[in-house]
């Protein structure tokens, strides 16, 4: 998290009420975060009340910190978890020496600008079927020399990556459908359903991504999607099924489940 510019305690302390009052679980490092951001008292003053009226943070600030880097989120963009910098970890684990990375479903563009940076050089595409997510993820993967595409899934990403590419990492959306109303209010208000909704039983954009992968996978090549504890069986399955070997990843501290499946 950046330095905060010099504030006076009692303003701080005051932020820090008024997020808690609001029902803010981590009212102190919101309130760092908001002070951190806002060039005047009165931006900052307006920030807060713009996160007590349950606006989400990252919204209010206009970032998110994603493994170190600071995130641009734009309204209406789906914001970067902390959980999925597990997936990130699993990446560069398997495949330290990938050249090509794709990033599919990239929202703002978090975990390819994150695995570029773990990667050093790389070719990195990222790709989302919501122009607000393109545009958004244009300008956090800049700094890496990354392409964005728009289009549905493989259909956006250039002809001649296919067989080329070391991670693809697809962060698909895996609610099932009739479980959306269940989210918190932060998700369901504000954040794209193209990006929540994986279909009757979470799995639909999934099971496409397995479908495809092996087109476009380097011999060696891991594709990595997030998903949760309940589907991962299902998950593994559908990898394998389409010659992928697949292999679960859990992080217990990020509640975070990953399923990696590898070209032959």
């Amino acid at each position: 998290m950046p330095s905060v510019s010099p504030v006076p305690p009692s303003s701080r302390d005051s932020v820090v009420v008024a997020l808690r009052a609001a029902g803010c679980v981590f009212a102190e490092d919101e309130a760092e975060m908001i002070l951190a951001t806002a060039r005047t008292p009165a931006e900052a003053a307006a920030m807060v009340e713009r996160r007590v009226a349950g606006l989400p943070l990252e919204l209010v600030v206009g970032w998110a910190e994603f493994r170190g880097l600071r995130i641009t989120v734009d309204p209406g963009v789906f914001v970067p978890r902390r959980r999925t910098e597990f997936l990130v970890e699993q990446a560069l684990a398997r495949a330290p020496g990938a050249g090509v990375v794709v990033d599919l479903c990239c929202g703002s563009g978090a975990v390819g600008a994150a695995l570029a940076a773990g990667l050093g050089r790389v070719e990195l595409h990222a790709a989302d079927i919501d122009p607000a997510a393109v545009r958004c993820a244009r300008g956090n993967v800049a700094a890496a020399g990354g392409h964005v595409h728009q289009g549905d899934l493989f259909d956006a990403l250039p002809g001649d990556l296919r067989g080329r590419v070391g991670i693809l990492a697809a962060n698909v959306p895996y609610v099932p459908s009739d479980e959306i109303g269940l989210l918190p209010l932060e998700a369901r208000a504000h954040e794209p359903l193209v990006a929540l909704d994986g279909g009757a039983d979470g799995l639909g954009v999934l099971r496409r991504v397995a479908a495809e992968a092996p087109r476009w996978l380097a011999p060696g090549g891991c594709v990595l999607v997030e998903t949760s504890r309940h589907q991962a069986p299902a998950a593994l399955d559908a990898f394998e099924r389409n010659g992928l070997t697949a292999h679960l990843a859990v992080s217990e501290e990020l509640y975070a489940h990953v399923v990696i499946g590898v070209a032959s």
